[in-house]
């Protein structure tokens, strides 16, 4: 792909929360576009760190011992194994950098675990 990406226009592309969008990839990385509001589920990635980038909005990061918030303008790494529990009180627009594979869930299974790989 050597093209311009509109951020925007992914984003209109798509209404559903939990459901991350791959839009670009980058060796063996994908960067993907999630929007999110509510609670997600604990989990974690034991292969891999996690990042999100958020761009508009507000989400809120649980682990164990702490809580991270992370506003629009804002990255965040997760360290790989970590447990953890993501949620946003109003709609959050955020890109997440992983390499090709990763599902949402990690290691969990549950209802918001999202078909994997999908593009826009």
């Amino acid at each position: 792909m050597n093209s311009v990406i509109n951020l925007e226009k992914k984003f209109a592309k798509f209404s559903e929360h939990w459901s991350p969008k791959v839009i670009a990839e980058m060796n063996d990385y994908q960067f993907k576009l999630v929007k999110f509001q509510g609670d997600f589920v604990w989990h974690s990635h034991p292969d891999t760190d996690e990042v999100f980038l958020v761009l508009e909005g507000e989400m809120k990061i649980e682990f164990q011992d702490r809580l991270v918030i992370v506003k629009a303008g804002e990255l965040f790494v997760i360290p790989r194994g970590l447990e953890h529990c993501t949620r946003a009180a109003e709609e959050c627009q955020a890109m997440l950098i992983e390499p090709r594979g990763v599902v949402n869930t990690g290691a969990s299974t549950s209802e918001l675990t999202a078909t994997n790989d999908v593009w826009i």
